[in-house]
């Protein structure tokens, strides 16, 4: 299970949409994405329709030749020839072996690589989606999808490759046991609605129980991962117990699901095991009469009773169906993430010597049924840093998102030096936004890496000079390699994660920074200095800071106080400070100056 990159809480994590009897465009999605797994696994599905199509071929030839080398022993006078006989029965054994041994690679190697393919292209997606993505699903649940569920929609090219051979094994046992003799293809007939009877309702009823136990399992993962992320939460809070019965509330649903999935297969089967015996001793009843009445050989007899045992592979066939079923049902629960559409970007570019000029204009943003954000307007003059601050729910983090396009406004839109954002291309947005956030990912694998982590090509003094700048460099030079150290050997402080998302942001070329609470982890000496160095002048490079500490605030240039999902004011610190409404949103005193020293001096 991935580890957990949220925020130190204990909620109930929401539950993904059931794929139990979904229609429509999450069907449609479904369908779509099997099709191209199996245009991605062409060649391989390919070879393994035609091995295993031999193999169903060959085999449909053997009790033929195998009915004829017994009519020749029996015999007489049938010399050289049986002898022949028995070589080729021999070499079409050997040849059956030798295609079931290539069919076992080629299909594991297809499994593996079809369920390579679908894991990308979802994880791709959800990478482009971004925030949105586990916004709509928990962590733990996604990470179900990428898991199991890809793993089970994976194996559908193989499973539809091999199909033509399920089909071609029973039928043409049928055919050959009526071109034997009609009569004992009756007696099979006679029963063979009993087992399509049976197949049908196995379909029905496996594919309403994998659907709600991958359903279950998706939300077990998810409150797992949430509550993997809160653990410190949980010890502080001696709720160990509680949260255990929360993670696994789901888990008699999931039982229940399994075992209804075991009863259906094992009713299946049962049922199978007693209509194919009764269907093979009918055909060598009849088939015994025949002989008999000299109209069969004893060599017709057997390989009479060979196609009979052919022909109930279609009894057979339960397992191979029941992948099908999960297959499309697990399909369908990763359709439920692909239906989420990706972020769309444009073709346009920004305005060479732009200084970063920020316009948010008639921003609406819903989150949960509430309107976080209603008609908001904002700018951000160029070469500014403007200080985001409001109580808490008021939206800062939202509008943070929104202003650098983490995530698109319900309404509204938002430009940079003139230019709407929806309409720049995607090297083009990136390479002018940068973000520093309250707990940054450390995805560089080593710690320089993490700082220059998305710039191309960043020379060594870049990420020396940001890390400065940032207040990094003095326990970057304590680590074991120091620049080189993986992130996974450096037990870092939250405080020393937050400074190299700080550097990380500094290394950014691009001509706006957007830091939402990223300097919440900072001891107040540290704050001081990297906040000093954030908002020095400069003129290319505009900056809107979530601030929850009036010092920062006070700091910047303009201060934009957002309430009741509206900017209510953009002034300077000192200005909206004689408001008490405003010295409320710090839990403040009067004085302005003795807020700011209280904070420096604890």
């Amino acid at each position: 299970m991935a580890p957990s990159t949220g925020t130190e809480t204990s909620g109930t994590a929401g539950t993904s949409t059931a794929a139990t009897g979904s229609v429509g465009p999450v069907a449609a999605e479904a369908d779509r994405l099997l099709r191209a797994a199996v245009r991605h696994s062409a060649a391989r599905g390919t070879a393994l329709c035609l091995c295993t199509t031999a193999s169903a071929v060959i085999g449909l030839a053997l009790p033929a030749a195998l009915g004829r080398t017994l009519d020749l022993l029996l015999a007489r006078d049938s010399g050289p020839q049986a002898t022949h006989w028995i070589l080729l029965c021999t070499a079409l054994t050997c040849v059956i072996v030798l295609l079931d041994a290539v069919d076992g690679l080629i299909t594991g190697v297809t499994n593996a690589r079809g369920t390579a393919w679908v894991r990308g292209r979802l994880l791709r997606h959800v990478l482009a989606t971004g925030p949105r993505a586990t916004s709509r699903f928990p962590p733990g649940d996604l990470v179900a999808r990428l898991i199991g569920n890809a793993a089970h929609a994976g194996t559908a090219p193989a499973a539809l490759a091999t199909l033509l051979a399920t089909v071609i094994t029973p039928v043409g046992g049928l055919v050959a046991l009526a071109l034997i003799d009609p009569w004992p293809a009756v007696a099979f007939l006679a029963g063979l609605p009993v087992l399509a009877l049976t197949l049908r309702a196995f379909v029905r009823r496996a594919t309403d129980s994998v659907a709600r136990y991958q359903s279950a399992q998706g939300e077990i993962a998810g409150r797992l991962v949430e509550a993997l992320g809160g653990a410190r939460t949980i010890a502080a809070a001696a709720t160990t117990e509680r949260e255990v019965a929360r993670v696994l509330e789901p888990l008699p649903e999931l039982r229940r699901q399994g075992l209804r999935m075991w009863q259906v297969q094992g009713r299946s089967n049962a049922q199978a095991a007693v209509i194919v015996p009764l269907l093979q001793i009918a055909v060598l009843a009849v088939g015994g009469l025949r002989v008999a009445q000299g109209h069969l050989s004893v060599g017709d007899l057997l390989a009479a009773s060979r196609y009979a045992v052919l022909a109930t592979a279609l009894g057979m066939a339960v397992g191979q169906i029941n992948g099908l079923v999960r297959s499309r049902t697990a399909a369908r629960r990763l359709a439920e993430v692909l239906a989420e559409p990706a972020t769309a970007y444009g073709h346009d570019h920004l305005p060479a010597g732009g200084t970063g000029r920020l316009e948010l204009r008639g921003i609406t943003a819903v989150r949960g049924g509430r309107a976080v954000l209603d008609g908001l307007d904002l700018t951000v003059p160029g070469g500014t840093s403007v200080a985001l601050v409001g109580r808490s729910g008021t939206g800062k983090s939202v509008l943070a998102a929104i202003a650098g396009r983490l995530a698109d406004p319900d309404r509204g839109t938002v430009a940079l030096d003139g230019v709407a954002l929806r309409t720049l291309s995607h090297d083009e947005l990136r390479g002018a936004v940068g973000y520093a956030f309250e707990r940054p990912a450390l995805l560089g694998g080593t710690i320089g890496g993490t700082i220059a982590f998305g710039i191309p090509e960043p020379a060594a003094e870049t990420v020396t000079e940001a890390a400065g700048t940032a207040c990094a460099d003095s326990f970057i030079q304590l680590l074991p390699e120091k620049y080189a150290t993986p992130c996974g050997d450096a037990f870092l402080s939250g405080g020393e994660s937050q400074r190299l998302g700080l550097a990380r942001a500094f290394a950014h070329p691009g001509r706006l920074l957007i830091l939402d609470d990223a300097t919440s982890s900072l001891d107040t000496v540290t704050e001081f200095r990297v906040t000093a160095a954030l908002l020095s002048p400069t003129p290319d490079r505009s900056r809107l800071i979530v601030a929850h500490r009036a010092s920062t605030a006070a700091r910047a240039d303009l201060v934009a106080w957002l309430d009741a999902g509206r900017v209510r004011a953009v002034a300077p610190h000192d200005h909206l400070w004689r408001l008490p409404e405003y010295r409320a949103v710090f839990h403040a005193p009067a004085d302005p100056g003795a807020a700011v020293e209280g904070e420096e001096g604890s």
